[in-house]
């Protein structure tokens, strides 16, 4: 199935949605899925690949594309172009100008559209944006469809103009709670294309449920065209209550009388410290001094449970991989054999994340990419929808629902 992917960041949904990638053993529940395991390396296993395949990507950022590209590289011979580097809003105005943007025959579009003015952690202002859809601050101060905070509408004008069988949208947590957000967002996805969509009811998934270990919590959106859907699957999913036969959201996998939840200790297995590894992404680390409990990131992950959220920042909202004892360090072995305090390196980040370590996100200028320095990494790996839930969000689909599209949208 052909996918066009929006707000791609570093790719963290394409790498999910097309598996065929390393990470850890634990973070699959052989019991419940078997068949998910492609080959299995000890602590690590590479996870079966998908009927997906990523042929549009798009984001904003030139480092968020420098770093896809240079992993897409490996595996699609033309991956520099199907990255595009412009906001979605440029793409929508040329391709209603008549102008070839998106490829045909699309099956499914992807996206994560920015979260910022959503979440619990910034001001709050939704729809209302005070920034464009370039990420800066607007001119004239007043909210229009262009800014940041509406950017689902453009998705939904890409799912107008390639009409795919199905959608997933992607946001944090925060939506479900400010004021209507949800329901609105739910009922202009709906009204997308000619025919329409059925939008499910948006779910919020704890990606720690799913063999992540991150506590990061996100609200999932699904959209099916009623056109492409058989009568048995429209009257489904047109029910109050969906059953689970034709639910598309993935199961749980880990946690209580499942499988045990995958740690932080999971998660760094085999990682040297900075100064004694070969991977230039495990040896980068903000060097942000302790600055007070009161502030964010001034925390110290606990190995035996999962990370707190990661965030798309830098510098001093990194969270630390340890802590001084003055400072409430818990760690204390690790401090008896001399570790240092520091925050969490380039590569620990992208671990909770569930990138793979073949993924490198620091790197050097070439012709068609900028470079990627440590801050970017943090940033863009933040950003990223975690691999791995991506991966049981793209199973889930591949598993049950080719069987609800009728035949001759296959």
């Amino acid at each position: 199935m052909k996918m066009l992917s929006l707000f791609s960041g570093c790719g963290g949904m394409d790498i999910g949605f097309e598996g065929d990638f390393i990470c850890l053993k634990k973070s699959i529940n052989s019991n419940i899925h078997p068949d998910w395991i492609k080959e299995d390396l000890g602590d690590w296993i590479r996870v079966a690949p998908t009927i997906f395949d990523t042929v549009f990507a798009n984001d904003i950022r030139p480092d968020a594309k420098a770093a896809w590209v240079s992993y897409f590289e490996q595996r699609k011979n033309n991956a520099n172009d199907i990255y595009h580097l412009e906001s979605i809003v440029d793409l929508v105005k040329r391709a209603n100008d008549g102008e070839k943007i998106f490829p045909n025959n699309i099956d499914i579009v992807t996206g994560g559209f920015p979260c910022q003015d959503f979440s619990i952690a910034g001001k709050r202002r939704g729809f209302n944006s005070r920034k464009n859809h370039l990420g800066k601050a607007l001119e004239d101060d007043k909210p229009s469809v262009e800014n940041r905070g509406q950017l689902y509408m453009w998705m939904r004008e890409v799912i107008s103009l390639t009409s795919p069988k199905l959608f997933v949208a992607e946001n944090v947590k925060g939506l479900t709670n400010l004021d209507d957000v949800k329901e609105i967002i739910e009922h202009d996805f709906a009204e997308a294309g000619k025919g329409g969509y059925i939008v499910v009811p948006a779910k919020v998934l704890r990606a720690s449920d799913y063999g992540v270990p991150q506590s990061r919590e996100r609200v999932i959106f699904f959209g099916f065209k009623k056109s492409a859907l058989t009568d048995e699957a429209y009257k489904a999913l047109t029910q109050t209550v969906i059953s689970e036969q034709y639910d598309p959201y993935p199961i749980k996998t880990h946690g209580v009388d499942l499988y045990p939840i995958v740690t932080c200790a999971d998660a760094f297995v085999g990682l040297s410290e900075p100064n004694e590894s070969l991977d230039i992404s495990q040896k980068k680390y903000s060097q942000a001094k302790y600055m007070g409990s009161h502030c964010q990131g001034q925390t110290e992950v606990k190995l035996d449970s999962v990370a707190p959220t990661i965030r798309s920042e830098h510098h001093g909202n990194i969270e630390f991989r340890r802590l001084s004892v003055e400072h409430g360090g818990k760690h204390i072995k690790e401090l008896e054999a001399g570790f240092q305090e520091r925050r969490l390196t380039i590569r620990e980040c992208a671990r909770i994340q569930t990138f793979p370590d073949d993924y490198q996100f620091i790197l050097k200028k070439t012709e068609l990419n900028k470079s990627v320095s440590s801050s970017d990494a943090y940033k863009i790996i933040g950003n990223a929808v975690p691999c791995v839930l991506a991966y049981h969000i793209a199973k889930t689909i591949e598993e049950k629902w080719l069987d609800y599209f009728k035949e001759d949208e296959l």
